[in-house]
Formats: structure tokens, sequence, C-alpha cells
């Protein structure tokens, strides 16, 4: 009898362990669904060894957990991101852009260059988050102008570094509040998985943006090939830029993969090439077509995922000399 009950104890046992494991798993999973995911993009132009026009731009960022609306309104969602089945989001972002033209010795206006440019601006996003499909609606709203600190920030940094101080920043746009309202929309497609853990992917996306420091639409693809592709629908870039997401869900505790992308843009306005919208500014005569090219690397670590990105960016406006060259490193954490 006591033979018996042991076998029988035992059977259960073996019978139940996958179901807990399954049941421990499902429990893991969910906790980390509820992690909010926090990241720092930044770009600046001496990963190219240039210091001129798109100079520096900087992001932190905060993203909710999944399916964690913050108390929005379902319409949010339903109504203008048109999806009801994805999993919703809501971000947040604080960053700083700054523009100059190539000359920094000058302290006159350089009439055939772009003109100095700063951009200080928050951001709230909400998200719609499917396994093929990333649906995003933003609005930045900030100040162009010296009250950007623009200014500020560069010759502290310059000075720091020991190299050129700029001089023209009295040329700078003027003061002017800023909206921009944004909407990106990427589908991720798995070409090949061999079950090797290595993967091939093409992610197409369409984007466009409206506003007065920006308006322009976009459409563009990125290659991608290595582990864990799942992951996220490619690094987190700064706009205007090829679209990416800050939000990154690990189904292994390593991963990797290198990608290569492009966009073009049909620019309707950038206000640090047109100048001032209600004042007399500086300007320059900008080209309507614009595109990116970039290329890098991207590890995920539990937890962690830090990506690296070259940028190749045609010209942006008609005196411009040469197109420019720039690099961007993001940091994104779950926890």
């Amino acid at each position: 009898m006591k033979v018996t009950t042991v076998c029988l104890l035992a059977a259960l046992g073996v019978a139940a362990a996958p179901s807990w494991a399954q049941a421990q798993a499902t429990d893991a999973e969910k906790e980390a669904r509820k992690k909010w995911t926090y990241g720092v993009v930044w770009e600046n132009d001496r990963f190219a060894n240039t210091d001129r026009h798109y100079t520096n731009g900087a992001q932190i960022r905060a993203v909710s957990p999944r399916d964690d609306t913050l108390g929005l309104g379902d319409w949010l969602w339903d109504d203008l991101l048109l999806d009801p089945q994805g999993h919703r989001r809501v971000g947040f972002a604080l960053g700083q852009s700054m523009f100059t033209p190539d000359d920094l010795t000058k302290d006159d206006l350089i009439v055939d260059d772009r003109p100095y440019a700063g951009w200080l601006y928050g951001t709230v996003a909400v998200i719609s988050e499917g396994k093929k499909e990333l649906r995003q609606l933003s609005l930045d709203v900030g100040v162009v102008g010296p009250w950007a600190l623009g200014e500020e920030v560069q010759t502290v940094v310059h000075e720091a570094i020991n190299v050129t101080t700029p001089q023209g920043w009295d040329n700078q746009l003027e003061n002017e509040p800023g909206v921009v309202l944004s909407y990106q929309h990427r589908w991720r497609n798995v070409l090949a998985d061999p079950g090797t853990g290595l993967g091939i992917d093409l992610t197409p996306h369409l984007s466009a943006s409206a506003g007065n420091v920006f308006t322009h639409a976009a459409a563009g693809l990125s290659f991608r090939f290595g582990q864990d592709l799942p992951a996220d629908y490619g690094p987190p870039r700064i706009n205007p830029s090829l679209a990416g997401s800050t939000v990154f869900q690990p189904e292994e505790d390593f991963g990797w993969y290198l990608f290569l992308g492009g966009e073009g843009r049909a620019v309707a306005r950038n206000i640090f090439l047109d100048g001032n919208t209600f004042e007399d500014s500086h300007s320059v005569d900008k080209k309507t077509f614009v595109g990116d090219v970039q290329a890098g690397l991207a590890i995920t670590f539990e937890r962690v995922r830090l990506t690296y990105t070259y940028v190749f960016r045609t010209k942006e406006f008609e005196e411009q000399e040469e197109a420019d060259q720039f690099g961007a490193l993001s940091l994104s954490v779950r926890f």
C-alpha cells in the first residue's frame, strides 16, 4: 500500500511539473510586463568628426508598462490610432536639439549657411504595440530660440572638451513656441527564422509630422539580422529620423542584431532652415526631398538594451556643400 501511494504521488508530481513550470513562467512574464521602460538617446556629429548643422540632440524617455494607459481615454487608441487590438502604452520625453553653421569661429551672420538654433521640448505619446505592427501618435510642445538654451549648453560642453567655442549664437532664431504632431506606423515581418536563434526581418514604416517646427511625410525600410528580433521595432531615434521604439520586450536573456535602413522625407517646413514663422529671421533655401541611411548594432541583456547607429543624411538646403554624418547612442532599461 505504501509503495502504491508513493508511486501515485510521484506520478502526480511528474504530471503537475509542466503546469507548475508554465505557471511560474507566466507569472514571470506578467511581472516583466509591469515594468516601465526608461531610455536616453544622444545624437552628435562628433561621432563623424564634424561639428556643424545638426550638431547635437539629446532626449530622455519613459514608457508605461504594457496595457497601462495611466487613465487616458480608450478613444485615443480606438479612434486616433485605429487599433483596438494592440497593447497600449503611454510615453513621455524631454529633449533638446541644436543646429549651427559650418564655421563656428565667425561672430557675424553667415548668410549662405543654416542659422544657429536650439529646440527644447517635451513629448507625450500614445502607443499601440502588436506582434507585427507598431503605431504611435506623439505631440511635441516646446520653444525654439534663446529660451531653448542651445547657446549655453553648447558653449559649456565645447569649453569642457577644449574644442572651438561657437561665436555666432547672437544670430540664432528668435524665441518661438513650437508644436509638432507626429505619427508613425511600423510593420515587422520576419523573413527567416530557422530555429537556430538567428533571424532576418524587414521592417517598413510610414510617418508624418505637422507643425510650425517640422512638417513632412516619410517612408522607409529597415533590414535586421540577429537574435531575438521580436524584442523591439528597431533602435530609437530623435525626430526627424527613421522611426524606432524605446520599448523592448526580450524573449531571451541575451540578444543582438545588426541593422541597415533608409528613409526618404518630403519636407514642407523645417523651422531650422526656413526661419521663424512669425518674425523675420535668417533662413536658407531648403531642399524638398531629404534622405537618411543608417546602420548599426543593438544588444539586449536581460533588462538593458544598448544601440549605436551611424547616420548619413543628404543635403538639406541648396547652399549646403556636402552631406552630413552623425552618430546616435541609445540606452534603454526596464524596471
